[in-house]
């Protein structure tokens, strides 16, 4: 079988299906018009979110068996179609999702502990100790909102803490020892923290908007490591400035694109935006909460694992 690498990845993916007897190829420059022209010899591709896998590019991969998708999320893959056709879809959320649940939780702390607002002032010669003064996590109701590989990992995380731990999820029964599921209504009743592990869905976007969030009964701590697009983020705004939402740790955002840094030159940057990039209660990083250096590596040895599995 031959493969075609769209994206680089961590070397042993190679050199394990080298090993299993596949044959690889890899094009990590050519434009997606380029790729369609030559997908057809393929068995199967990799990528990672380099462009989306439309009806077109499908139709044009006439020998295709398989996608593998070094990630968590399959959004970027028309899977309907893809299935239909009889492609297999390979996805990784094994491979990263430890990598999650230690970045929210690492945001959590890090908000309730003013870490970032209290290292930026040290630097500048500021010692307000009392302007710093940290919450604890402890007594608190952390509630859950997808309860699947990510959300399963934050949940483990927290075990450490005397927390309840509560989760939402639109599949029944996934609730275990470390998080109970409940309905939403329950969740918003009780959650002092509210922490995103959803895909990316025609469900999920535009989630927590206005009217999700004035159902909460108490003011919350929102953590966002799951999709940007899941967040409005002008109601997030809002909810910031009135106090509903008491600090945001977001790992994606609903601006994410490859011209993101464009926001910063073109004079384009949305009022919300320049909000957030200026609140002291509000954490960002560039999608990378799944991103760590063991978390490459063990992505791509899940790909090679269920490509062995299903075709070796």
């Amino acid at each position: 079988m031959k493969i075609l690498h769209l994206d680089s990845n961590h070397p042993l993916l190679i050199n394990q299906l080298n090993d299993l007897g596949f044959s690889n190829d890899e094009d990590y420059t050519s434009l997606k018009e380029e790729i369609e022209h030559k997908i057809h010899v393929y068995d199967g591709f990799i990528i990672r979110s380099r462009f989306s896998i439309d009806k077109a590019f499908l139709d044009k991969a006439t020998n295709l068996k398989f996608i593998g998708r070094v990630g968590a999320g399959l959004e970027n893959i028309d899977c309907e179609y893809a299935e239909s056709k009889g492609i297999k879809l390979i996805a990784a959320p094994e491979g990263n999702r430890n990598a999650v649940g230690e970045h929210s939780l690492g945001m959590l702390l890090s908000l309730f502990n003013k870490l970032n607002k209290a290292d930026k002032e040290v630097r500048n010669g500021k010692w307000l100790r009392e302007e710093n003064r940290g919450i604890e996590l402890d007594g608190r109701t952390v509630g859950l909102i997808g309860y699947g590989n990510m959300g399963k990992s934050f949940a483990k995380k927290l075990r450490g803490f005397d927390v309840k731990v509560l989760c939402y999820d639109i599949k029944p029964n996934v609730g275990d020892e470390n998080c109970k599921q409940v309905s939403l209504k329950e969740l918003q009743e009780k959650a002092d923290v509210l922490s995103l592990h959803t895909p990316q869905t025609e469900l999920t976007k535009n989630m927590i908007n206005t009217d999700l969030i004035n159902g909460f009964k108490k003011s919350f701590w929102l953590i966002n490591t799951a999709r940007g697009k899941s967040v409005v983020t002008k109601d997030l705004v809002e909810a910031l400035k009135s106090g509903k939402i008491l600090g945001a740790g977001l790992d994606v955002l609903e601006y994410e694109k490859s011209s993101f840094e464009n926001l910063f030159s073109d004079d384009k940057m949305p009022e919300a935006f320049k909000y957030l990039i200026n609140a002291e209660n509000v954490l960002l990083s560039p999608h990378v909460a799944g991103w760590t250096i063991e978390s490459k590596e063990r992505l791509a040895q899940t790909i090679v694992n269920k490509i062995k599995a299903h075709f070796c």
